[in-house]
């Protein structure tokens, strides 16, 4: 049975989406999770208990991590990896509840997340600001390009035709303009490739904040750490704080917090994202 303190948090949330003329959604790892994205137990055993037996890890990040002695080991593991995080839709239904709520709405989302499941989940690729990459890009390792390319139909292979966690030997991706060796666009260093597509998102987000300075906006922040607080939380606070119109609300299992100059204009609900949803949705 849900606590008195949950129903009136939920209550509350309900009243700000009601009120909010925009919606700016902030979503970390943690509402990946609620979605079923775990990496460790039951889902790596699933798809990567040869390689944990093999070379002693025990999830995904860790294998991720892993220094692979030859470019056929690393691209076997990398290719099952994005395979299962990005071409798979995730085992619960979380983002497609986000976007119940939403979707009549003037939204828009940003971003730490790179597993593409809000676009999977019919949120509008206009709206969307993936910040630190996509498991679906590749990239020249050097980089010699600011240009990113399309992944499916080459990591589909990989998976297929890997053999003893091993790819042949032709599908090792090589940049086309120098000859490196290719990588996954992520941001983990100063070679992360920021293309057209990413300043493009990044420009109507920007847009989108400013049109939306005054009046009824709802920061929502979901599953957000404090691994990159500068992305998404410190300037949620801000945002919230300049306009005092604006509300702030923070899901987040065991880590939901706001300054004190916000409280009256906040919510911050310790819960599991999924539960919390569905009772906005009830």
């Amino acid at each position: 049975m849900d606590s008195p303190q949950f129903a009136e948090q939920t209550v509350r949330l309900k009243e700000m989406f009601h009120r909010a003329d925009a919606v700016v959604i902030g979503a970390g790892a943690g509402l990946s999770a609620a979605a079923g994205f775990t990496y460790a137990g039951e889902r790596f055993e699933k798809y990567f208990s040869d390689f944990g037996e093999k070379y002693g890890f025990h999830d995904m990040y860790a294998g991720g991590f892993y220094p692979y002695q030859t470019p056929e080991e690393h691209w076997a593991y990398w290719s099952r990896y994005i395979l299962v995080n990005r071409y798979m839709d995730p085992p619960k239904p979380v983002y497609q509840a986000l976007f119940d709520l939403v979707k009549d709405k003037d939204y828009f989302v940003i971003t730490t997340n790179v597993d593409h499941c809000f676009q999977k989940a019919g949120f509008d690729k206009m709206r969307l600001f993936y910040t630190q990459g996509d498991y679906g890009l590749l990239q020249c390792s050097a980089p010699c390009h600011n240009k990113t390319y399309g992944n499916e139909e080459l990591v589909r292979r990989m998976v297929k035709e890997q053999r003893g966690m091993r790819i042949p030997t032709e599908l090792i991706p090589r940049c086309p303009v120098c000859g490196k060796p290719m990588t996954m666009n992520l941001r983990s260093d100063d070679k992360f490739v920021q293309d057209e597509g990413w300043y493009a998102a990044c420009g109507r987000y920007e847009r989108f904040l400013n049109a939306h300075k005054r009046g009824n906006v709802l920061y929502l922040e979901l599953g957000v750490g404090y691994n990159t607080p500068a992305i998404i939380k410190y300037p949620f606070w801000r945002l919230t704080d300049g306009n005092k119109r604006a509300a702030y609300a923070c899901i987040n299992n065991g880590e939901a917090f706001c300054p004190e100059q916000l409280k009256g204009r906040s919510v911050c609900i310790n819960e599991d994202i999924e539960k919390v949803l569905n009772a906005l949705r009830a």
